[in-house]
């Protein structure tokens, strides 16, 4: 059980930086730190996560320590697998962290993060059902029911990125060409079509680049879709269009009050009041009551739900 005057360590294990944040018992930040993720190399990894963690404990003493990861641990092996940091699959991650920190240590998928940190204080804060949604590097996804995370059996509760796009569909180009979604670009799970290719930031990149010919990063197709850049107007409606199509799928299984989008993307404006308006064509329902917001506390939401994994007793156990 945790020791209520105890301080909170969360850990965001990310693609480019792996930040460290300390929660005082109440939820008030103390500290944060952020160090290069060195990418390619696990021994490395656990190293960097032992370094930010040793140092809270030399500022705030001994804390729990809770690491969201783009991944998550199977509990048939106790490895990690489904990871985008591919470095990370197979291997011992949560044993060798708990050796290299000397104390438990809880894990979780870091969309499982997000859902817990929005819904606990942040923009699913008081709804019984909330999904969150990482629109990054790469696209995940987490269930919050009535203040717990849902996992499954398989670890795998929320893994709505690596669903196949739904209702693929043909667009037509001003240059003449047809832009098929089907069978979709390959991705590192191994299928074809899947919503990660589609939605993710290099998958934005990628679209962008297949039709126009430019390479830009999402930001850029964001910021030039304002200016009123025609190109990139249309491949910000095919995201919106797909986004809405994935979500009401959502929404069909599992119908939440809230939906809630992290992540570098999530910060492009339209999204919020588009995707509502498009949703409605292929929701299974004649209105839709679900909410679509913005993560409260943007970037630093994942590290913050890491923290707060000892909080939820057995609901996210440690492997």
């Amino acid at each position: 059980m945790l020791n209520p005057t105890r301080p909170r360590f969360g850990i965001d294990l990310g693609g480019t930086k792996i930040e460290a944040i300390a929660l005082a018992a109440d939820g008030t930040e103390l500290a944060r730190e952020r160090l290069t993720t060195p990418r390619g190399h696990y021994e490395a990894t656990v190293d960097t996560i032992r370094v930010l963690i040793e140092g809270l404990d030399a500022r705030f003493g001994a804390g729990s320590v809770g690491v969201g990861i783009p991944g998550t641990v199977s509990p048939a092996t106790g490895l990690v697998k489904n990871a985008n940091s591919t470095w990370l699959i197979g291997k011992p991650f949560h044993t060798d962290l708990e050796r290299a920190l000397g104390r438990p240590v809880r894990v979780a998928n870091d969309a499982d993060c997000l859902a817990l940190s929005e819904a606990t204080d942040g923009a699913a804060a008081g709804a019984a059902t909330a999904f969150a949604v990482i629109l990054g590097t790469g696209v995940g996804g987490g269930v919050v029911a009535h203040g717990r995370v849902l996992t499954g059996p398989n670890a795998i509760g929320g893994e709505w990125g690596h669903n196949p796009l739904p209702w693929p569909r043909l667009w037509d180009l001003p240059d003449g060409r047809t832009l098929d979604e089907r069978p979709g670009e390959i991705c590192y799970c191994g299928l074809s079509g899947c919503i990660e290719t589609f939605l993710s930031g290099p998958g934005l990149t990628t679209d962008h680049h297949t039709a126009t010919g430019a390479r830009l990063s999402g930001a850029e197709i964001a910021e030039r879709a304002q200016w009123g850049d025609s190109a990139c107007l249309a491949t910000l409606d095919r995201y919106c269009d797909r986004l809405a199509r994935a979500l009401s799928t959502v929404i069909n299984i599992l119908d939440p009050e809230v939906i809630v989008l992290g992540g570098g993307l999530s910060n492009i404006e339209a999204l919020y009041t588009r995707i509502p308006a498009m949703w409605t064509r292929t929701v299974f329902s004649d209105t839709v009551e679900t909410k679509l917001r913005r993560a409260v506390h943007g970037d630093s939401s994942g590290v913050r739900g890491a923290a707060w994994l000892w909080d939820q007793g057995d609901a996210v156990r440690s492997v």
